[in-house]
């Protein structure tokens, strides 16, 4: 044998045993317990991205995320406000089931709690030997109660337990685990220490840290948020680039100064382009760890957010399109408060650049992470896992979507197939007609066609009274509409 036929045969054994080393890495890598990481954006409407149609400004690590990943186009949120939308999220109980279903404040700090028998998708997490880490903000109990996020599941929490005090900032404290740390910087009337950076820090050390063994990471980002606040190198990049701009006059002293209300702020357009330049900033450091650190392979990045654009603070969703085509802000069960992007990635296993059209919502992520790590979901929940969807099999589809919302006179809403039903103003009007929308045809629900289809109008009531379940902390007055 002369020497360039053994080198030959060396070069195509080195070929091969390479080829069944990285079979054999791709093998583990989708058989190991795969981290979990869910950022949640916090009032980010659907067109505030670039990949959903963002002119005025740009969000290349998220758009880079939905490159590599899949994308759903028919993705929905819990529920039009915070609280209520985070305990579908971690419950698998939409909002006629879901324990939370308002934003109920608890005095001096914190809302209602989640009992202590309401198990969440960390506790199911914990229980398979994931560390699990929430940072941002919590909003579904009050420090020290049931629903502490101590004691729900979460071995390490760093931010804001009350969404009340998540409008500021600049806050006065945040919390770590169940210590309250008094920042310093923002004493007084000062602004040094933004919340949503230190937090980010606090994540990025957690991910750090449990490199070695499964991790959940949930990452409650409070931007973009109702007030209009970013730091100084932000705005720098963004002033004079949105006008006419919009300013808004806040509260800046007294006895509520960062305990609820939102501060002033002159440039709202540049400001709210700034928050969102940061959060994506933040996205593509938290993947640029995952990467650094050869965790790519193994772990699940979701990226979403807590509901539609809101209204408040000086905030001008119009402006910037924020709901896109869609109707309705937060606040409305239109598909404009409620319909929300949804982007995963999951490196070698979703394929890159894929869009899905399957209708999902947020209490469709319990039972997936349950499926994903092979663990039977909780009985009587209202989701579906959808990995068949991200894995390219056959999608089990809901049957329906419900939600309930007991603001503003009480309103309830129907996904069925391609139509969209909507009760208004049920406490006042017993009763009240039910809109009716085709959405294959009429996305924006700009034509109430009820009275052409009474048979899918019955259908609809008929949900709305089934999927219902009586809630004496959040029923009000809803129920005298039903």
């Amino acid at each position: 044998m002369n020497s360039e036929v053994k080198i030959l045969l060396i070069l195509v054994l080195i070929a091969n045993v390479a080829c069944v080393k990285n079979e054999k890495s791709n093998i583990q890598a989708k058989t190991l317990k795969p981290n979990i990481i869910y950022i949640l954006a916090d009032d980010l409407g659907y067109g505030d991205l670039s990949c959903t149609g963002q002119g005025k400004f740009s969000t290349p690590n998220i758009d880079k995320l939905a490159k590599e990943g899949m994308f759903f186009t028919q993705h929905y949120s819990g529920s039009t406000v915070c609280a209520p939308s985070r305990s579908t999220l971690m419950t698998g109980l939409h909002t006629g089931h879901t324990p939370i279903r308002g934003n109920k404040e608890i005095n001096p700090e914190g809302q209602w709690p989640l009992s202590a028998n309401t198990k969440i998708l960390p506790e199911l997490l914990k229980e398979k030997g994931y560390a699990t880490g929430v940072f941002g903000k919590w909003g579904l109990g009050y420090p020290g109660s049931d629903g502490d996020p101590l004691n729900k599941g979460f071995d390490r929490f760093y931010g804001y337990n009350c969404q009340r005090l998540g409008h500021s900032y600049y806050p006065y404290h945040l919390w770590s685990n169940d210590e309250k740390i008094i920042l310093e910087g923002n004493a007084g009337y000062k602004r040094e220490q933004y919340a949503p950076i230190l937090i980010h820090d606090q994540a990025l050390e957690f991910i750090e840290k449990n490199k070695s063994n499964p991790f959940f990471l949930y990452y409650p980002s409070i931007i973009p948020h109702a007030e209009l606040l970013a730091p100084a190198d932000y705005m720098k990049k963004h002033l004079g680039k949105y006008e006419p701009e919009k300013s808004f006059k806040g509260t800046d002293s007294g006895e509520m100064y960062k305990l609820g209300p939102y501060q002033s702020q002159e440039n709202g357009h540049a400001a709210f382009a700034a928050m969102i330049n940061l959060l994506d900033d933040q996205v593509g450091e938290i993947v640029d760890t995952i990467e650094a650190l050869g965790l790519a392979e193994n772990t699940i990045i979701i990226f979403t957010s807590d509901n539609g654009p809101h209204l408040e603070a000086g905030a001008d969703p119009d402006y910037f399109d924020s709901n896109s085509i869609y109707r309705g802000y937060k606040r409305d069960l239109y598909e404009g408060g409620i319909r929300v992007p949804m982007i995963v990635s999951w490196k070698n296993t979703i394929t890159s650049g894929s869009k899905s059209n399957h209708i999902s919502a947020f209490w469709d992520v319990l039972p997936t992470v349950c499926d994903i790590i092979k663990i039977e979901s909780p009985k009587h929940i209202d989701g579906i896992s959808f990995l068949p969807e991200l894995l390219g099999d056959e999608q089990t589809s809901h049957g329906h979507l419900y939600w309930e919302f007991t603001e503003q006179g009480g309103k309830q809403a129907v996904r069925l197939g391609d139509w969209k039903g909507i009760r208004l103003n049920m406490t006042n009007n017993k009763g009240s007609k039910i809109e009716l929308y085709n959405l294959k045809s009429d996305i924006e629900e700009n034509n109430d066609v009820a009275h052409k289809f009474p048979e899918i109008i019955e259908k609809i009531s008929n949900i709305m009274k089934e999927e219902h379940e009586y809630c004496k902390e959040f029923s009000f007055e809803f129920e005298k509409g039903l």
